[in-house]
């Protein structure tokens, strides 16, 4: 069993990240969707003591940084979260550029990120900010219906951003009660799955993300993403950004190159963009992360909550 763990904590926007330097147990295979196989099977009691109390919290997302398997590639990440394992994370990339730079393991410039859902590139600029350009991302479907005893009818649209979300159209961000949305977000996520509506190849929806007039100065809008686990996310979130720019350039309200401007629910901003590579639209999410803390996560054997409180 693990005794220890080094970690780097940082935030993007507010929220969290913490990333497993050393300690973690050799995973099976080479790409980091094998590994993330093997973590999931075998190391998931590492995932909830990483980011679950009493070490951590509901809105911590975890990173497993991996040797990169090909010299051209900066490193590897696995990421996840109080509920499981996420393809990608906007905001954690941003975070594991911030702390590469502050290991010492990369200057600014342009760099390649290995995760389980495929390449990723970062580009670490001058004053700190970082850049992602995502995977292909994309809408499936356009104004779905479902309803809720809450807010009745709620249309929306189902896109991938990296990760499955369902982004309110209908009605605009309800509530800014942080308690409220989050029922109401998590009432739309059990009516999604309750009509039997996915992302692609029968994929859970676990996103849900409203939006609202700005309060921020420059911002299009502002929104409330519900992720897995019913935390919310404090930064705009970079695979949700993802998702909006795909159903924008789908719509034809934003064009290649032109910039979005999201803001959080408690107000931090990603800047976003898209290119056109053929028919895909390839999102890229410009935000930046500030490293908070340096640990040595410690694991007693007769600590009974050493590997997370599973409530």
């Amino acid at each position: 069993m693990v005794s220890e763990l080094n970690v780097i904590d940082s935030h993007t926007g507010g929220e969290p990240t913490r990333i497993i330097l050393a300690g973690m147990p050799p995973l099976k295979g080479v790409s980091p969707a094998e590994k993330l196989a093997d973590f999931k099977e075998t190391f998931d009691y590492l995932r909830t003591a990483v980011v679950l109390e009493p070490r951590g919290s509901d809105p911590v997302v975890g990173a497993l940084l991996l040797e990169p398997s090909h010299e051209d590639f900066a490193a590897g990440v696995i990421f996840f979260n109080n509920a499981s394992f996420l393809g990608m994370c906007g905001h954690g990339t941003i975070g594991l550029i911030a702390t590469l730079k502050h290991l010492g393991q990369i200057t600014t410039g342009r760099h390649r990120i290995e995760t389980p859902i495929g390449e990723v590139a970062a580009e670490l600029h001058p004053d700190g900010s970082v850049s992602v350009q995502n995977r292909p991302a994309y809408r499936l479907a356009k104004r779905v219906s479902v309803h809720t005893p809450e807010l009745g009818h709620v249309i929306g649209d189902v896109a991938w951003g990296g990760n499955w979300f369902f982004l309110v159209e209908e009605p605009k961000m309800p509530s800014d009660d942080l308690r409220k949305l989050t029922d109401l977000a998590s009432s739309i996520r059990c009516a999604l799955s309750q009509k039997g509506i996915t992302g692609a190849n029968g994929a859970e929806i676990d996103h849900i993300e409203f939006y609202g007039p700005p309060q921020a100065p420059g911002a299009n809008s502002r929104n409330f993403v519900l992720c897995p686990g019913n935390a919310y996310d404090r930064s705009p979130c970079g695979t949700g950004t993802s998702a909006k720019v795909a159903c924008l350039a789908a719509d034809g309200l934003l064009v290649p190159g032109e910039t979005y401007v999201q803001e959080s629910i408690i107000g931090s901003l990603f800047g976003a963009s898209y290119q056109l590579r053929g028919d895909d639209i390839i999102p890229t999410i410009t935000g930046t992360a500030f490293i908070t803390g340096e640990a040595k996560l410690i694991f007693r054997e007769d600590d009974p909550f050493r590997w997370g409180l599973r409530t």
